[in-house]
């Protein structure tokens, strides 16, 4: 199988696309190995910087896409992934929490302007965007919303959800190891699940394989998108790499680390392995990855242009 459609990876087989040093080179040969291991298009993804860094990169991607007909054909467009996030320990995860803003329109329009008419998804906090205004602003302009490094109260949740927001990223991770038991981000998500898709990173270590098997079985299948949050290290094995100027480490098992190993940062994994992971440790059919892995994240781009 193939044509899968990854909304999330910040890197690639040894290339980050949050370097300064973005070469058309690195980039088509990122596109290569993607489309050898089945995926078809993705989202390249920026993180939280300084506004003027975060900038930088989003421009140096659109003249890449720009420039080359093989790099557009597989970066369909740009998955903005903060400044508006939570900034608590946990909830911002590998983010620079010095970096976490409130949503605001004169940012938003900044990043909007860099992107020329290529970010497809921003992800945010929902409690980081007053009254939904920039939820509502994104959604209007063709750009999916996703919550996300976020403890939304469920009030949040369905006020986001009624002002546009499509998806919750990677739910189960961008949040402490340690929760209140109840009434926390993972089960207000689950709560309104049926009205919102959800993704996972299923390398069987952001998310242990017995609680990824719980939430798949929670959320509909039609609800359920698959992303891998690939850094710079899939693909790649053990060894030190770099996410956005930090150091991550990669251990023997396939998990990437912060430096300070509290947390993950990214996921070294590719979509064959999270495949491999889904239907031999989860019991995931044929049909549903093919559901999870291109219909749903097909639709949800689809959905935002409609």
């Amino acid at each position: 199988m193939s044509g899968y459609i990854d909304l999330q990876v910040n890197g690639y087989a040894g290339v980050d696309f949050n370097s300064e040093n973005l070469t058309q080179e690195n980039v088509l040969g990122v596109c290569r190995r993607l489309k050898a291991d089945g995926t078809d298009s993705i989202l390249a993804t920026v993180i939280t910087a300084r506004i003027d860094l975060m900038l930088q990169r989003i421009t140096r991607l659109v003249q890449l896409m720009e420039a080359s007909a093989e790099i557009a054909g597989c970066i369909c467009g740009i998955h903005v992934e903060g400044p508006f996030l939570n900034p608590a320990d946990g909830f911002i995860g590998a983010h620079p929490a010095a970096d976490a803003v409130p949503a605001n329109l004169d940012m938003t329009k900044r990043l909007l302007d860099a992107g020329r008419g290529k970010i497809r998804m921003v992800t945010l906090a929902p409690e980081m965007d007053a009254g939904s205004e920039i939820t509502k602003y994104l959604s209007e302009r063709g750009v999916v919303v996703a919550a996300g490094h976020s403890d939304a109260s469920l009030e949040d949740l369905k006020q986001s959800i009624d002002h546009g927001l499509k998806l919750f990223t990677h739910l189960g991770n961008g949040c402490p190891g340690l929760l209140p038991r109840h009434d926390n981000i993972v089960q207000r998500v689950l709560s309104v699940c049926e009205h919102l898709k959800v993704s996972f990173i299923a390398d069987g270590h952001h998310v242990p394989v017995f609680a990824l098997r719980n939430y798949l079985g929670i959320v509909p299948d039609e609800n359920i998108v698959i992303v891998t949050d690939a850094i710079t290290a899939a693909g790649l094995g053990p060894g030190r790499y770099e996410l956005s100027g930090q150091v991550v480490e990669v251990d023997e098992d396939g998990a990437a680390w912060a430096a300070c190993r509290t947390h993950y940062a990214g996921c070294a994994s590719t979509f064959p392995q999270m495949i491999d992971v889904l239907t031999e440790s989860v019991g995931v059919s044929r049909e549903q990855i093919r559901q999870w892995m291109i219909t749903n994240p097909a639709q949800l781009l689809e959905q935002a242009h409609s």
